[in-house]
């Protein structure tokens, strides 16, 4: 696939299933998949509190380039994440609050991205969600093509056009477009199960009883002492 090249139709789910996810959070998520799909947790949100889920428009830039990202906003609808990869590492300022501003008239919900940003006092003070490699001031230019709507990875996850980003303060993960039902189930069934545990832990039970670990502890050898000098004289 060449440089340059734009996708402009990528699938995308429904708004109930994204308020799911976003509800699930993104430990539940990643846990319900198999514990697959975490990008990197160097990637942190600016700001505490955001929880969001939304199909991604992903987009990949060269260091010190923003161009695209320009370019992929035309090709956001409401609801959408944008995914920022960089063909390099990159630490380089690539978002601020224009193009933030541009983002939420679109109905962007929020940005992942694998790189710089910068404006933060006022992104934060719009409330934009951003999830960033670092903050810095340098700035971009605008010279290079690269690609948007293609398969990318960014920090270290790959990630299709279409394809669900959950994130909050516990980072980012990726759902596959294909996976969300079969996601969403197993969430469903994890979020009950842990109400009910929580409810038993709350009443003063062990979670070593409720999951059954005495068996498996004492098979490897778990023993218990009255006193550390009757361990030394076993």
């Amino acid at each position: 696939m060449k440089m340059g090249t734009v996708i402009r139709n990528i699938p995308r789910c429904r708004r109930e299933q994204l308020q799911e996810l976003a509800q699930a959070g993104v430990a539940t998520t990643h846990e319900a998949m198999g514990r697959v799909g975490l990008m990197q947790p160097y990637l942190r949100p600016i700001y505490a509190g955001p929880r969001i889920a939304g199909n991604a428009v992903t987009v990949l830039v060269h260091p010190g380039d923003n161009w695209m990202i320009h370019v992929a906003v035309e090709q956001c609808r409401p609801g959408d994440v944008l995914v920022v990869a960089a063909s390099a590492e990159s630490h380089d300022g690539m978002f601020g609050d224009l193009l933030a501003t541009s983002l939420m008239a679109h109905g962007v919900v929020g940005l992942i991205i694998d790189a710089g940003v910068r404006d933060v006092e006022d992104l934060r003070k719009m409330r934009f969600p951003v999830w960033s490699r670092c903050i810095s001031a340098k700035g971009t230019i605008k010279a290079t093509l690269g690609m948007v709507n293609t398969p990318v990875v960014c920090a270290g996850a790959v990630v299709r056009g279409g394809d669900v980003i959950v994130a909050d303060d516990d980072g980012v993960v990726v759902v596959p477009y294909g996976d969300v039902e079969p996601t969403l189930a197993a969430c469903r069934t994890r979020l009950a199960k842990e109400s009910t545990k929580r409810e038993r832990l709350a009443n003063g039970e062990l979670g070593m009883d409720i999951e059954s670990m005495r068996p498996a502890l004492a098979q490897l050898g778990l023993r218990y002492f009255e006193s550390l000098e009757e361990s030394e004289n076993a």
